[in-house]
């Protein structure tokens, strides 16, 4: 099996409405999303992608769909945290992500893992598999999902 990595990055905004710090007040942060496939060498002769595991750009137009366009330039929001949302609902035509969990690093790590998980599955039928998603928050913090993380 050989791994390849993608690096997409977007832009969404959110809050933690019980964290003890700034991270319960509305603010934004440029999100980075690294994701590991793996897979065994295609061994076709003349394919057009003989000798990879997946075609990079084909692994980030999946991405692209499953993570990046439904998040990015939304506002990323916990179900409760209804003074948010109603105050949301008052923006003609803004994009708003509820999530069943506050939407920190880890929680939005995991829904990634998930839905890329699901995306690659139905394009490549198991014979790409994803490893790890990597969602940076900052440079500096990022939260792993997946059986390789940690």
């Amino acid at each position: 099996m050989v791994t390849i990595t993608r690096r997409l990055e977007f832009d969404a905004g959110h809050r933690i409405p019980h964290h003890a710090s700034q991270c319960r007040h509305l603010h934004g942060h440029r999100y980075a999303l690294e994701f590991t496939v793996e897979g065994a060498l295609v061994q076709v002769e003349g394919a057009p992608d003989q000798a990879m595991v997946a075609d990079f750009s084909e692994i980030k137009s999946i991405a692209q769909r499953a993570v990046v366009e439904p998040w990015d330039h939304a506002f990323l929001a916990w179900k409760h945290d209804r003074s948010v949302l109603d105050f949301l609902a008052t923006l003609p035509g803004h994009r708003t992500v509820e999530f069943d969990q506050p939407p920190t690093a880890e929680h939005l790590a995991a829904t990634a893992f998930e839905r890329l998980r699901a995306a690659l599955a139905d394009r490549y039928s198991g014979r790409v598999g994803l490893r790890r998603v990597r969602l940076y928050e900052t440079p500096n913090a990022w939260a792993d999902a997946g059986p390789d993380a940690g």
